[in-house]
């Protein structure tokens, strides 16, 4: 029985990795840093690994014997404590990293984010040969495209590291963007950014976790893989769609882009100046991932993964309408 090593595993990728490993047979150990944390990658049948990211000797521990590592962990958010970030997304991955080269560990996959690439224009049909900005927009693309540099500096004979962006991530099991969608409409806060007609490409949960284990099993050392559902859909059309499973009408107010973007960047300049901690009403990584096109393209990760999607994007809607849990 192979073995794999997951970062993450309580949040809302990890938790779905963790079941696909396990439907497939694969036994998983996964970090958990808090009491709540090992009692969800436990109940989902993985071996508890009590510590945390900056916890290189366990990290390493753990790891000895393991046939690959997969690191989900990271701080998502698109506002916060610019150390924190640091501290989990770049120096985190560092640690990832020296600990699976340390423990003899063949291969790493890390998960990243279309997000490297934001600095205000569309993103239109990327592949994985557009270069990030210099300045992205935001700390979570920083901090990402930060961890993604450690990542490839850590390819080796000894250790073989992939890279996965997915883009869009929805689907089974969703803590983290349906339900802020929810909150938001529910709280009156919700408008069309840009109006919502342009495209998007998406990537269900499922399909993310499928792409994770085939960039394990046939990824090239230093290569990066784009992850979607297959091909844009109208960003509107779709996020009305996935609020409908939650009985939830997105309602048609715009805020226009060209409102939005200053409307963001005086927001940020606000939160900065007060030093808040919470989210801030708008924000300038926001309006690019969401306000404008954002399309990018998989034929890299199909042609050489053999990545197929296999859940659909009426499949997923349809599972999320019945409260069904889908594993590819």
């Amino acid at each position: 029985m192979s073995t794999a090593f997951v970062t993450g595993g309580s949040g809302y990728l990890g938790r779905n990795l963790i079941r696909t490993l396990r439907a497939r047979g694969v036994a998983v150990r996964a970090l958990a840093r808090s009491a709540a944390a090992a009692a969800t990658v436990s109940a989902l049948g993985a071996a508890v690994v009590h510590g945390d990211l900056d916890e290189e000797q366990v990290l390493q521990t753990a790891m000895h014997g393991c046939d690959v590592v997969y690191h989900a962990a990271a701080i998502a958010d698109v506002w916060g404590d610019p150390q924190q970030f640091q501290r989990v997304n770049i120096d985190g991955t560092a640690h990832v990293l020296a600990a699976a080269r340390a423990a003899g560990v063949p291969k790493l996959v890390h998960v990243s984010s279309e997000a490297v690439l934001i600095d205000g224009r569309p993103i239109r049909w990327a592949d994985e040969q557009v270069p990030r900005p210099r300045t992205p927009l935001g700390l979570y693309p920083w901090s990402k495209g930060q961890a993604e540099e450690s990542v490839l500096a850590a390819n080796s004979a000894d250790l073989t590291t992939v890279i996965v962006r997915p883009r869009f991530i929805w689907g089974n099991d969703d803590s983290t963007v349906l339900p802020r969608l929810v909150k938001s409409v529910q709280a009156g806060q919700f408008a069309w950014i840009g109006g919502g007609r342009h495209l998007t490409s998406t990537c269900h949960v499922a399909n993310v976790c499928v792409g994770m284990l085939q960039a394990a099993a046939h990824g090239q050392g230093g290569a990066i893989y784009f992850l979607t559902d297959g091909l844009p859909v109208e960003l509107r059309t779709f996020l009305r769609d996935l609020l409908a499973t939650q009985d939830v009408d997105a309602g048609q107010r715009v805020l226009p882009l060209w409102l939005a973007k200053p409307l963001a960047s005086a927001t940020e300049l606000v939160w900065r100046g007060l030093r808040l901690s919470s989210l801030p009403p708008l924000d300038r990584t926001t309006v690019a991932l969401i306000g404008q096109e954002v399309t990018v393209n998989d034929s890299r990760a199909r042609d050489e993964l053999g990545y197929h999607s296999p859940i659909s994007i009426d499949a997923g809607l349809a599972a999320l309408r019945r409260g069904e849990l889908l594993v590819a």
